[in-house]
């Protein structure tokens, strides 16, 4: 590997690049309280910057050997950040969590792999376009959902088996979308969580069926407007 200063000035440019480039990714995580925030996503860039400079410098060629293949240790990173985003998954009731988490680990590898072989533009446009997707592009899908109809959470108490039978005759009724289902513990005992999508002109109504029902709960309503 060169060793004179304007070579070690650009490597050390590189992991910064891709340090700086991790965290800002991580930044959206963090934010929004997932486990793998701005360290990990920091972390996993410069890993992979440096894994992708040791293998394009690292081992230079040697006269009379086969030739080498730089990309050889580089392109491991793409197995290896699969283990590491598998970790970031989890089953959480009926909803799997964590596939956003660990699809922005596997892009903040990539942008970590092109600043680490020297493509700073590749690494800042992919790390802006990956901020795009997890922030601003989240919000407009989330006033979308919301424009077409208004969002609640109910609380189904699990010990109480007709609350099942009665909300499920409420929402066929209705047609009403179930968004998201899962369970928890909580003091009182087993709870199920059912998000649904409700109608705009029938919200009144399907609220004052579901309110009705024994061992059932309005937790939250999230609207654009209340009517």
């Amino acid at each position: 590997m060169p060793t004179d200063m304007s070579f070690q000035f650009d490597i050390m440019l590189r992991l910064i690049l891709a340090a700086g480039l991790g965290a800002a990714l991580g930044i959206e995580r963090e934010v929004r309280g997932h486990q793998a925030g701005v360290r990990t996503h920091m972390l996993v860039a410069l890993g992979s910057a440096v894994f992708t400079v040791m293998s394009i410098y690292g081992f230079p060629q040697v006269a009379g050997s086969a030739p080498s293949d730089p990309s050889r240790i580089s392109a491991q990173i793409v197995t290896g950040i699969g283990f590491l985003g598998a970790g970031a998954i989890v089953k959480y009731g009926t909803n799997v969590r964590g596939l956003t988490t660990a699809a922005s680990l596997w892009v903040v590898a990539s942008v970590g792999l092109a600043a680490g072989a020297g493509a700073y533009f590749l690494a800042a446009a992919g790390a802006a376009i990956a901020l795009l997707a997890l922030w601003p592009l989240q919000i407009l899908v989330s006033k979308l959902r919301l424009s077409g109809g208004r969002l609640i959470r109910l609380e189904l108490d699990l010990e109480k088996l007709d609350a099942f039978a009665g909300v499920s005759q409420v929402l066929l009724s209705h047609h009403i979308e179930i968004v998201t289902v899962s369970s928890e513990k909580s003091e009182t005992g087993d709870l199920m969580e059912l998000e649904l999508r409700l109608p705009a002109g029938e919200r009144h109504s399907v609220l004052t069926g579901l309110e009705s029902l024994p061992g059932v709960t309005v937790r939250t309503i999230n609207s654009a407007e209340e009517a």
